[in-house]
């Protein structure tokens, strides 16, 4: 039996798409990982923004927005799941504590998913989380199907930095996460094999 029989463990990690990987939604696409264990993964799409702003999102869920800096900045496309749901991406409030908000995933690493809509109504009165990112859908993966996907090369993997998602311009989220590995995007070939 080998000394490490433990599985692999991507939460609070990037996913970056090869170069080969040429799916509409995942191409060139950098996944912030909220979940992963052998049942499956979980994340959000950090690099596609749509064309929706969240004072639009707050307007459709008839919340006024007093959070100037938050009126323009856009609303991502998380993934192809469940792509009229919002999912918002924090800071945690009060960290090493219980969340504030209702169905809320703590994340390892300091960060929290939020899919409940007093998050928003926090943010409506200014009050809330400082640093967010919003999207809608998720993207998912089945079991080993994660693992499948990386031992063919189609992502690469690095631990997270949070600066990435909340205070990188989005079109820079892609090639920031490739220095991240100490990789360069024009060093990616996007044909697959193995050493």
């Amino acid at each position: 039996m080998p000394l490490d029989s433990s599985p692999i463990n991507f939460t609070h990690h990037f996913l970056i798409a090869m170069p080969g990987l040429n799916d509409e939604t995942f191409a060139k696409s950098v996944v912030y990982l909220c979940e992963h264990s052998e049942r499956g993964a979980l994340g959000l799409v950090i690099n596609k923004p749509s064309d929706i702003k969240l004072k639009h999102l707050f307007d459709k869920v008839e919340l006024p927005l007093h959070r100037t800096d938050l009126t323009q900045a856009p609303v991502f496309q998380g993934g192809p799941v469940q792509t009229e749901r919002g999912f918002v991406l924090h800071e945690s409030m009060m960290p090493g504590s219980e969340s504030v908000y209702a169905s809320t995933m703590s994340i390892p690493g300091g960060l929290e998913m939020t899919t409940s809509k007093d998050v928003l109504e926090a943010l409506s009165t200014g009050a809330g989380p400082r640093r967010i990112f919003v999207s809608l859908g998720y993207s998912s993966w089945g079991e080993g199907q994660l693992e499948s996907e990386i031992s063919d090369n189609s992502w690469l993997t690095v631990a997270a930095d949070p600066a990435l998602i909340f205070d990188t311009p989005f079109e820079q989220r892609y090639d920031k996460a490739l220095l991240l590995l100490g990789l360069q995007s024009w060093m990616l070939s996007p044909e697959a094999g193995h050493a």
